[in-house]
């Protein structure tokens, strides 16, 4: 046995983290999941590999929604249903392309770190990565 080990490949998946935050060297591909460029960060600095503007809420639904924390459940729901249809569908498959070879971190800038669209989209991806759930057969009897 040798003492060299092989080098990890980093877990590819999906992450989120706040715009404004240092880049690390796992980031992977960084992804801003945002409609609009974020306040006060120039484009240069921001390290930024892709803006994908069609995997975020719509306008409308973002200022319906904004700083509104009661209504979270509601934004989902309302998000949930646009990413199921173009483009959101297309800037969902290129995620899923980009998954597949490396980890991905989503980038948003609302200063809410719990409740906003890269923690709802995080979510909806990984729900819909999943697979079906097998029913539970009894088991024979013989």
């Amino acid at each position: 046995m040798t003492a060299m080990k092989r080098a990890r490949k980093p877990a590819a998946g999906f992450r989120i983290k706040r715009v404004y935050e240092p880049i690390a060297a796992d980031d992977g591909v960084r992804v801003l999941v945002d409609r609009l460029w974020p306040r006060g960060l120039a484009k240069d600095k921001a390290r930024i590999d892709q803006w994908l503007k069609d995997v975020a809420p719509s306008g409308a639904l973002r200022r319906r929604f904004h700083g509104n924390p009661a209504m979270w459940d509601e934004f989902v729901a309302a998000y949930s249903r646009e990413l199921a249809h173009e483009p959101g569908l297309a800037a969902v498959a290129t995620l899923r392309a980009l998954v597949r070879q490396q980890p991905v971190t989503l980038l948003y800038a609302a200063r809410d770190e719990t409740r906003n669209n890269a923690v709802a989209l995080k979510k909806w991806l990984e729900r819909k990565n999943r697979a079906p759930s097998q029913p539970l057969k009894a088991p024979d009897k013989t």
